[in-house]
């Protein structure tokens, strides 16, 4: 992996059922839906954003569970409920003023898959489909829901010679 492609990365293109949850859907007896989310993949988000970097999340199911998640996270770019995510992608992209080279996408499942074909470098969670796995440039782990997300934050900032910085200003606070 070229240096380069690290650095051109700008923006964290994120699915939800299986990258930022396990997979699951549950309901509750009222007709809720329950997602369950990783704190470090929360943190992670946290210090990519902090570097000055992007995110943001592209769905095919839509949740009020994901807004809330998001808005907590400080994230604004937030698409759901799309039946074919390359489009979406490109139109998150043209919002952004971003080429796909300057994106990392993460994923687990076949609709992600033109997605991330189409991006500067491609991570599938290590519980990801075959093809997927293929696919990506990197694969975690750590299945989706449980620190992938995270996992692929710290590869892209360890690529970018950023991560370093993060842990010394942390271990400079003790």
């Amino acid at each position: 992996m070229t240096p380069d492609r690290f650095a051109r990365i700008e923006l964290l293109v994120l699915d939800v059922d299986g990258v930022l949850t396990d997979g699951r859907v549950v309901y509750t007896a009222a007709g809720d839906e329950v997602k369950s989310f990783h704190v470090r993949d929360g943190s992670g988000l946290k210090y990519w954003r902090q570097s000055g970097k992007k995110v943001a999340i592209l769905s095919g199911r839509a949740s009020p569970a994901v807004d809330r998640r998001a808005a907590e996270l400080g994230i604004t770019t937030i698409v759901q409920g799309v039946g074919e995510k390359l489009p979406a992608f490109r139109r998150i992209l043209n919002d952004l003023g971003l080429r796909p080279d300057q994106a990392c996408a993460v994923g687990d499942d076949l609709p992600d898959l033109p997605v991330l074909r189409h991006c500067g470098l491609g991570v599938a969670v290590a519980d990801a489909v075959p093809e997927l796995k293929a696919a990506a440039a990197h694969v975690t782990t750590a299945g989706g829901g449980h620190g992938a997300v995270r996992e692929a934050v710290e590869w892209l900032m360890r690529g970018q010679g950023t991560w370093a910085a993060v842990v010394a200003e942390l271990e400079g606070q003790t």
